[in-house]
């Protein structure tokens, strides 16, 4: 009886062992919900504030953050007082380390 047990918490052990391995480095990725919190609260932020601005341009900017508070900005803006108003706006947000812009100007049509 005794072997059994002790056979059966060896295989149970054995087969959590990968699961703790991995939780212990799973804050060096964007799948930690840590990580994706901080991540998705930044950008929520940044896109509370854009859609407050009223400009129609702004909407269609995709805001992505990663981990350290690195936003890229990305999309299309009617003109470049708007993407400049959106740069200026993300790099207001706490947490933001740095803001790359990739917005295009296109005039709409």
């Amino acid at each position: 009886m005794n072997r059994k047990l002790a056979a059966s918490c060896f295989v149970v052990g054995a087969l959590l062992l990968p699961i703790v391995g991995h939780s212990a480095d799973a804050d060096s990725d964007r799948s930690s919900p840590k990580a994706f919190v901080k991540d998705s609260v930044i950008t929520t932020k940044i896109k509370a504030e854009l859609a407050e601005e009223k400009l129609s341009s702004l909407v269609k900017i995709k805001v992505d953050t990663d981990k350290k508070g690195a936003v890229v900005l990305s999309g299309r803006a009617a003109s470049q007082a708007a993407v400049d108003r959106a740069v200026e706006i993300a790099r207001g947000v706490k947490g933001v380390v740095s803001v790359t812009n990739r917005i295009k100007v296109v005039a709409d049509k």
